[in-house]
């Protein structure tokens, strides 16, 4: 019989235990107090444009190794068109030579 998630990690679960709603109202109230209502939006705000700049760095990134990628293997795909297999031109070596 599959267990749920709660039962599955209920030892560390019941240790720790999870906030009610109680606990949750008591949390934001002391952060009201704390910062106050017109301290919050300004909060808000200034996390939520924090994690904007990380997550477009975050892209910024990404797109980075990819590109670095993607040109290696074009470099790399390059390379090996750019050279002559050595059969060929070996026989081109040899007939030349034999012609002159």
């Amino acid at each position: 019989m599959p267990q749920t998630l709660y039962e599955s990690v209920g030892g560390l679960l019941g240790f720790f235990g999870l906030p009610g709603h109680w606990e949750i109202v008591i949390v934001i109230f002391a952060i009201l107090l704390l910062f106050g209502g017109r301290k919050l939006p300004e909060l808000a705000r200034g996390m939520a444009r924090g994690l904007r700049i990380f997550k477009d760095e975050m892209k910024g990134i990404k797109t980075d190794v990819e590109d670095s990628v993607s040109d290696k293997g074009e470099d790399q795909a390059n390379s090996s068109a750019d050279k002559p297999s050595a059969s060929s031109s070996d026989q081109d070596d040899k007939g030349s030579e034999g012609e002159g």
